[in-house]
């Protein structure tokens, strides 16, 4: 099985999560930016330059994974090819008007229910599912901790 990195970006609009999705150059899915490691390359620095080449996205990506899933790319002969894509948090910061694939994928934000509902392929809507709950967890947890208003 071969392997791959992905960067899951998010972002917050408005107080509500967002997830970009980018298209698979092939059959036009809903993915993650993802690709192929490289001889010197972290893993998470790898995931983050696929998110800047495949989307035009800069931030701060988790030196953690949020876990892993398998996926299959067809080939043109017709055979299908196992991947298992280990996947990192990046936070984004920037998004740039212009990035290297952009004739080729299309770009789009999500509410991460949405995100939930429209990625391919059923292990990275897992990992999405996961994410909602450490988000969610980060919300309170920063509600809790800001300063009450005195009387």
């Amino acid at each position: 099985m071969r392997i791959q990195y992905g960067a899951v970006p998010v972002a917050v609009h408005e107080g509500e999560p967002m997830i970009m999705l980018v298209t698979s150059r092939g059959a036009g899915r809903w993915i993650i930016p993802k690709g192929r490691p490289e001889k010197g390359v972290a893993p998470h620095k790898l995931a983050a330059r696929e998110a800047f080449e495949e989307a035009g996205l800069l931030g701060r990506i988790d030196r953690q994974p949020l876990g892993r899933y398998r996926d299959f790319k067809r080939r043109a002969d017709g055979n299908a090819v196992a991947y298992e894509i280990e996947v990192f948090r990046l936070d984004v910061e920037r998004e740039l008007p212009d990035w290297p694939e952009k004739g080729q994928r299309e770009r789009r934000w999500y509410p991460l229910d949405e995100a939930v509902a429209r990625a391919e392929p059923d292990g990275l809507v897992n990992i999405l599912a996961e994410l909602r709950t450490w988000l969610e967890r980060e919300a309170a947890l920063s509600t809790s901790r800001a300063p009450s208003a005195a009387a």
